[in-house]
């Protein structure tokens, strides 16, 4: 491993900067849905999304486009965070999703990957094989301390 190229580490303010950015420049929906990132580390990311009109569907519970988001976005961050870190970059998309949903999101929705360390070890064997490297993370989507929906998301990483 290149040490020399590893950059100094972002702080959680500059992470959620990052994501705001990302939203309103890169991708519109994010932005729409404006989650906010609770915690990113070496181990986990959470992030949650607000109920409100823009998160909402005729039921009164989310919406199944902003949980989709939010698990995009918990799943896909720790691919960035690592990036980061190595000081490469990624090649980045999601190949499939399997969503199981338990129960309706009637308040704010907590979304948690706990697979940093695989998805660091997922950059790492993109690095080293020049190869596109795929991997399952799983988030969990809670609300009012229960689970609402479990995703099975199927990330795809190329170093460019």
């Amino acid at each position: 491993m290149n040490y020399s190229k590893m950059a100094k580490r972002k702080t959680l303010s500059q992470w959620r900067w990052m994501l705001r950015i990302m939203g309103w420049w890169y991708i519109p929906l994010i932005g729409y849905v404006r989650p906010k990132l609770e915690t990113i580390d070496d181990q986990k990311a959470v992030l949650s999304i607000r109920l409100r009109r823009r998160t909402r569907n005729h039921l009164k519970s989310m919406y199944f486009g902003s949980l989709a988001v939010g698990a995009d976005v918990a799943a896909g961050l720790h691919a960035f965070y690592f990036s980061e870190e190595l000081g490469v970059k990624p090649s980045f998309v999601f190949k499939s999703m399997q969503a199981t949903f338990h129960k309706r999101a009637m308040s704010t929705v907590f979304f948690t990957s706990n697979e940093g360390v695989k998805v660091k070890e997922l950059v790492l064997l993109a690095q080293q094989t020049g190869e596109r490297q795929n991997m399952f993370v799983t988030v969990e989507a809670t609300s009012d301390g229960e689970s609402v929906a479990t995703f099975q998301m199927e990330i795809s990483v190329k170093i460019k």
